[in-house]
């Protein structure tokens, strides 16, 4: 190749990248939300964001009811914090894991109109980081009409018990549970990747009308879903998930991450929003 050459190379846009460590999930909740709010008023670029939670926390969807639901008694028994999501999907325990979200516009060049196709856009990046950890990720597309109906009208309360549209899974089962939501023109994306499960205390956070239900239903979740550090040799650290899961969207998004921190008075925002509605029982058990 001579001097004058040039590769036709598209220029990588710039995202912030964040990595707020472990927050309570009063924070990680508002900070999402905050993220979007921010991103919707033109202050900052599409924004991943990598997170943990301090406690270890139950998590529900926006829609579920958490009386017909949820063991309260054994939330409380393992010391977890209780948390409503903004987005949709069911529960999920963030124990042993990398949570991750995406805030993007809807009007973004590469982001689809469709819900669906948006969401296996985004998650390309996860797949990727996936594949960079050496296992062979791959998007769950429920071929028929019944798996398709099934995925409409999930039978569980517990998230990782099946794959939903463009779910990651490895050998056949779950590895990455995710949710969506789309308010003020934004995408927020947010989702689990299990390094680590402790299947009985998860199925424990649940009501059952029999335990034959559930016993069931946990030897099927077995079939259905898997942690990461069950299928390495070498298991991996939290660390070791961050840097892979972070060139995995960098690469699947063909962005450039920009490391960027809170400033103090966004820092405010987000212990406002997470005061008036996250620590909020109106909120919490609103159903």
């Amino acid at each position: 190749m001579n001097g004058r050459e040039t590769k036709n190379v598209e220029k990588k846009e710039n995202w912030y990248y964040i990595d707020s460590g472990n927050c309570e999930p009063a924070i990680n909740m508002a900070m999402d939300e905050a993220l979007l709010t921010w991103h919707s008023e033109g202050k900052i670029p599409p924004v991943i964001r990598f997170y943990g939670w301090n406690p270890a926390t139950l998590s529900i969807g926006y829609f579920q009811k958490v009386e017909k639901e949820i063991n309260l008694d054994a939330v409380k028994k393992y010391g977890l914090g209780f948390v409503r999501r903004p987005t949709g999907g069911r529960g999920v325990l963030h124990d042993q894991e990398l949570t991750y979200s995406v805030i993007v516009s809807e009007s973004h060049k590469d982001m689809p109109q469709s819900v669906t196709e948006a969401y296996r856009v985004i998650s390309e990046g996860i797949k990727e980081g996936f594949q960079g950890l050496g296992l062979d990720a791959y998007f769950a597309v429920p071929k028929t009409e019944e798996e398709r109906e099934g995925l409409k009208n999930p039978r569980s309360a517990v998230c990782f018990d099946a794959p939903s549209w463009y779910e990651l899974v490895v050998e056949g089962r779950k590895v990455a549970g995710s949710a969506q939501t789309r308010q003020k023109g934004v995408i927020l994306q947010h989702g689990s990747i299990l390094l680590d499960l402790d299947e009985d205390k998860l199925f424990d956070l649940f009501k059952y009308s029999s335990d034959r239900l559930r016993e069931r239903m946990q030897t099927a979740f077995k079939k259905k879903a898997v942690a990461v550090n069950a299928l390495l040799d070498v298991p991996v650290t939290i660390d070791d998930a961050k840097t892979a899961f972070k060139k995995g969207f960098e690469d699947g998004l063909n962005v450039n991450l920009l490391p960027y921190t809170l400033t103090e008075d966004q820092w405010a925002e987000v212990e406002h929003i997470a005061e008036t509605r996250y620590r909020n029982d109106d909120w919490t058990f609103r159903r």
